[in-house]
């Protein structure tokens, strides 16, 4: 019965959200055409990475931020561990896993690197190796994670902290990350380099972290 009265509460709640959307009135401001504008001097040729990394870059700064925070709030109130969700190897699983995970690796690479011109980026491409992350652990080749190591708290902070870093050197040029045009495109990448390491290990965490299978730190 309770099950029934969630699904039913979500089902409304999707309701009234569709609704709302659908009553929307046109948007007051088109931004478009400022957009394509400045496209040339945004270090890169995709307008949603450009509006993401560069014209609204701060935005984004805080929502790895928000992340980041999540996860450390599961590590500070030690939630209780989710049950075991590994089961014993099954070798054919564990070949799966061996041979889809560089394959994923791959196209979070490619995702990576085609964000600039492309759909892609960061986000995306964190979110496919979190992905190989969790398929790896639920086949048993990789344990849970229990209170984090030096290297795994450089590796969940060191994306947000790539970005501030750059941030707070780009306040030289006048405002918050507003890069000189020459190297924008560099200080992008650099950014969505190590926001993917770090996304990956946030999302992966927010899972690994819980889990109860914590047979050492990788």
């Amino acid at each position: 019965m309770k099950r029934w009265s969630v699904i039913l509460a979500a089902i409304a709640l999707s309701v009234a959200l569709i609704l709302a959307i659908l009553e929307l009135g046109p948007a007051g401001i088109d931004l478009r055409l400022p957009v394509a504008e400045n496209m040339a001097s945004s270090g890169v040729t995709h307008p949603v990475t450009a509006v993401l990394l560069n014209f609204r870059g701060y935005d984004t700064l805080l929502e790895v931020a928000v992340l980041l925070i999540a996860l450390f709030g599961i590590l500070a109130v030690g939630m209780e561990p989710l049950p075991s969700l590994v089961k014993p190897a099954d070798p054919m699983l564990q070949r799966l896993a061996r041979f889809a995970c560089p394959l994923v690796i791959v196209a979070g690479v490619y995702l990576l690197w085609a964000g600039a011109f492309r759909p892609g980026g960061a986000f995306q491409a964190g979110a496919l190796l979190a992905a190989a992350i969790v398929l790896l652990h639920l086949s048993g080749l990789w344990p849970g994670w229990g209170t984090p190591s030096w290297r795994q708290r450089l590796l969940l902070s060191g994306g947000f902290a790539v970005f501030l870093a750059v941030s707070v050197a780009m306040m030289g040029f006048g405002a918050l990350l507003e890069y000189p045009q020459a190297y924008a495109g560099l200080l992008i990448l650099l950014i969505e380099s190590g926001l993917t390491l770090s996304l990956a290990a946030i999302l992966a965490g927010l899972f690994l972290f819980l889990s109860r299978d914590t047979g050492g730190n990788p």
